[in-house]
C-alpha cells in the first residue's frame, strides 16, 4: 500500500451522555472523503481508542469504512495488549476492506522496567515479539506508531521490524525527524512493489473489490454486425423513405477486459510524520506522508502543507506549517481530545464532548483556541 500525502486521524464524536454517535461520525467521514486527504486512520490514538469497548471499536470501524469514499486509504486503529485480540480485531477490520492496521506500543510493554540489563533485554523481546507476531498471523499488513515518552518506539526497534515483509511503515508523532533520516539510512536495502494507478495513486482494497465485482462492458464486433445486417432488406417507394421489412434480431454482446489497470511502484519503509511543529523537517528527512492530529479539524490547511513541499516550494511550506504549530500545541498537546474536538467543532467537523474522564475545554480555554483557529478555516 502507497503511503503519500495526508492522512487524517478521524475523532470519534460521542452523544453527551457518553454513547458512541455512529451519524456524526459518518457524516465526517463523508466530508473528510471530499477533501485532498489520500487516506483516513480510524481510531488512532487521538480518537480515544483505549475507551471503546470492542463492540464499540466494531461499530467505529464499520461505519467509516461504509462511509469513505472508495479511492482513500483506510488504516485501522486496533491495538489491544494482548496478541489475540489485536488479531480478532484484524480480523473483522479485513473484512470490511481496511488497507492496513495500525499498532502502537501495547500499554503493558509502555512503562520502561529499572536499569537492569536483563530487564531492558527482556523488555526489548517482548516489544518485538508483540509486533512480529501480529505481523506474522493478521490477515492485513501492519503499520507501526510511535508516540512521545513511554509510547516511543527505539530507532533500534523500528529498524529490526521494517525487514518484516508484512509491515509496511510507521506514523511517527516522536517529533525527531533526525531519527526518521536515521531510520531509512539504515535500511534503504529493503523495497518493495505496491499496486498503484496510472497516474500512481493508492490502489485501495474497495477499489479493487469494486472493479472485480463491476460487470464487464460490451461491445457488437464487426463481424456481428456484418452476419446481423446483412439480410436487412429496404425499399423505396415514391415519397417513403426506406422501410426495413422484417425487424432485426439482437446482436449477441461480446465481453471485454475491465477497464481498471494498475501500475507498480517500487518503495522502501515508509515513513509518516505526525508532529505538527515539524511535517516539513520530517518530509525532507524522507518521510512519504503526514498525519498530524489537527487535520481532522483543519484538513486543507494541513495538506497545503504536504502540497507546498510536494511543489519544492520550501518556504512556503514553512510558512504553511507555521501558522498551524500554536493552535495544534494548544489543541492536541494542552487540551487532549476535548481540545482538539472543539476545534473540529470550529470549522464545521463534529467533534463534541470527549468521553471520561477526559474534559472539555474551559470557556477561556475555548477562547484562546477559537482565537488561534480564526485564519485555519477550510
Amino acid at each position: 500500500m502507497l503511503l503519500e500525502g495526508l492522512h487524517i486521524p478521524l475523532t470519534t464524536p460521542f452523544h453527551s451522555d457518553g454513547r458512541l454517535h455512529l451519524r456524526k461520525l459518518a457524516s465526517n467521514v463523508a466530508r473528510y472523503s471530499k477533501s485532498p486527504a489520500a487516506g483516513l486512520i480510524v481510531l488512532a490514538l487521538s480518537a480515544e481508542p483505549t475507551l471503546l469497548s470492542d463492540e464499540e471499536t466494531r461499530e467505529v470501524l464499520a461505519t467509516a469504512a461504509n462511509g469513505a469514499a472508495p479511492e482513500k486509504v483506510l488504516i485501522a486503529g486496533i491495538a489491544r495488549d494482548s496478541v489475540a485480540a489485536t488479531l480478532a480485531l484484524a480480523a473483522f477490520a479485513a473484512t470490511l476492506d481496511y488497507d492496513a492496521i495500525l499498532l502502537p506500543l501495547p500499554s503493558i510493554l509502555e512503562a520502561q522496567p529499572a536499569a537492569d540489563p536483563s530487564l531492558t533485554n527482556l523488555r526489548t523481546r517482548e516489544i518485538l515479539t508483540y509486533f512480529q507476531t501480529v505481523a506474522d498471523r493478521s490477515p492485513l499488513p501492519v503499520i507501526l506508531f510511535s508516540g512521545r515518552g513511554n509510547r516511543q518506539l527505539s530507532v533500534h526497534a523500528v529498524i529490526e521490524l521494517a525487514a518484516h515483509p508484512r509491515i509496511l511503515g510507521l506514523i511517527d508523532a516522536a517529533d525527531r525527524p533526525a531519527d526518521i533520516a536515521s531510520i531509512l539510512s539504515a535500511i534503504a536495502s529493503i523495497k518493495r512493489e505496491v499496486t498503484v494507478t496510472p497516474t500512481f495513486a493508492p490502489v485501495t482494497a474497495r477499489m479493487a473489490k469494486a472493479a472485480a465485482n463491476t460487470p464487464s462492458p460490451t461491445f457488437i464486433s464487426a463481424d456481428t454486425l456484418a452476419e446481423t445486417y446483412s439480410g436487412m432488406l429496404a425499399v423505396v417507394d415514391a415519397g417513403i423513405n426506406s422501410t426495413l421489412l422484417r425487424e432485426l434480431p439482437d446482436p449477441a454482446p461480446v465481453q471485454s477486459a475491465t477497464p481498471f489497470r494498475t501500475r507498480t511502484k517500487a518503495v522502501g519503509f515508509q515513513i509518516i510524520a505526525a508532529a505538527t511543529a515539524n511535517l516539513t523537517a520530517a518530509l525532507r528527512a524522507g518521510a512519504s506522508g503526514i498525519a498530524p492530529a489537527l487535520s481532522a479539524a483543519a484538513p486543507q490547511a494541513c495538506y497545503e502543507v504536504y502540497a507546498a513541499w510536494k511543489d519544492d516550494d520550501q518556504p512556503l511550506a514553512d510558512e504553511k506549517q507555521a501558522r498551524l504549530i500554536a493552535a495544534a500545541q494548544l489543541a492536541e498537546d494542552t487540551l487532549g481530545p476535548g481540545g482538539l474536538k472543539f476545534a473540529c467543532d470550529l470549522n464545521g467537523y463534529f467533534g463534541g464532548l470527549p468521553r471520561l474522564p477526559h474534559l472539555p475545554p474551559s470557556g477561556e480555554q475555548r477562547s484562546a483556541l477559537e482565537h488561534l483557529m480564526h485564519d485555519i478555516r477550510n
